[in-house]
């Protein structure tokens, strides 16, 4: 039997939640079995020349981000004829839309899936065409075969706007546990790097720039913690995160907190500087289901994170879960933790590695997409 063809269409490969899950996706699906292409419809970003160290092709069409393209469009469709795909994966809006559209311009029938892992908590928290975007997905949602969620969250506020009920399936982020991991070694690298004594206490946030991520909570957090605990460090990484950031900087010198505060900004040593923390944190307002949640897990460390999304579900017993918004809650979240001792706040993040192990390893989600695929080709 030949190998199935799918075509995976995404806004672009920067750095984010979305452009990770895909990559974790190719790199474990069975290739003696599909075929696997993606098609950026921008830059190749961070993530082309890892997709294509894989194995699979990867296609950019240089769209400006944002904006509608006849020619890139164009191009798009003349690709897809000459691929010849079995099915259409679609990422995040402007991908799942571009992928629904080019469909209508292909000659043969070829089914088509959504991939939707953003919360809606409000119109006003999206840039103006993203909204659009979305507005207008609710009117083709009855053309997709199946709309794929991260998050029982995000189905529902989707669904509440428009977007069809039953072509819902929640396939969560799938986190490999084999590269997040415990490791006593890179804590003892990274505090060398940020030139820190070796038992500083490190509370992280991991994650690109964004409002909605709500960097200015977690640093008037750190301002909150750091009157009761003066050596505490706080590392933060991410597209963005970094000294050129003038939001960023400005926030951290009127907390006058930028002797304890690390800007690192984009890395590809991700699970190295996970592994180095004590504590990890998400401080997001809005978010579907957080990668760096399951990876700081998958790496031993505990977490504390805000009430938002699936964050909750995620950590279960093993974390703790405050208000969003409260800088109070968070810096209380971190202190509890840091009154467990070192010992226990050891076995927590055990705990938590095992909690992702049993729920959400890599492997298993996989093979959720695989069946997935199948099934809508009848291949089951």
């Amino acid at each position: 039997m030949s190998k199935i063809g799918i075509v995976h269409i995404i806004t672009g490969l920067n750095s984010g939640g979305a452009e990770a899950m895909l990559n974790k996706l190719l790199s474990r699906m069975d290739k003696e079995v599909f075929d696997l292409q993606v098609v950026s419809l921008t830059g190749r970003g961070t993530y082309g020349e890892k997709i294509e160290s894989l194995g699979v092709k990867v296609y950019a069409l240089c769209m400006k981000r944002g904006r509608f393209s006849i020619i890139g469009f164009c191009r798009l469709i003349k690709l897809l004829r000459d691929l010849k795909p079995d099915l259409l994966q679609g990422w995040m809006y402007h991908g799942n839309l571009a992928a629904q559209l080019a469909s209508f311009f292909i000659k043969w029938q070829v089914p088509v899936l959504w991939n939707i892992r953003h919360s809606l908590y409000s119109f006003a928290y999206e840039k103006k065409g993203t909204a659009i975007v979305i507005k207008i997905c609710r009117y083709l949602t009855g053309f997709p075969r199946r709309i794929v969620y991260n998050s029982k969250t995000s189905a529902e506020q989707h669904e509440y706007l428009g977007y069809r009920g039953d072509k819902r399936i929640i396939i969560p982020n799938g986190f490999d546990v084999n590269l997040f991991s415990p490791s006593i070694e890179s804590g003892k690298a990274v505090r060398h790097e940020l030139d820190v004594s070796s038992d500083t206490l490190l509370i992280g946030l991991i994650g690109r720039y964004h409002p909605m991520k709500d960097h200015t909570n977690f640093l008037q957090a750190a301002s909150l913690l750091l009157k009761d605990y003066s050596n505490v460090h706080f590392l933060l990484a991410g597209t963005q995160v970094d000294g050129r950031n003038e939001r960023l900087n400005q926030v951290i010198n009127n907390l006058n907190i930028s002797t304890n505060v690390h800007l690192l900004g984009e890395r590809i040593d991700v699970p190295r500087l996970t592994a180095a923390l004590d504590i990890a944190s998400s401080s997001s307002y809005a978010e579907a289901f957080s990668n760096v949640i399951g990876e700081a897990m998958g790496c031993g460390v505990p977490c504390v994170v805000t009430d938002v999304g699936e964050s909750s579900s995620i950590v279960g017993d093993t974390g703790l879960v405050v208000p969003p918004r409260d800088p109070v809650a968070l810096a209380n979240g971190w202190r509890k933790l840091i009154e467990l001792g070192r010992d226990k706040r050891l076995a927590l993040g055990m705990m938590a590695r095992q909690r992702i192990i049993e729920n959400f390893s890599l492997d298993a989600v996989v093979k959720k997409y695989e069946m997935l695929y199948k099934e809508v080709l009848g291949r089951s």
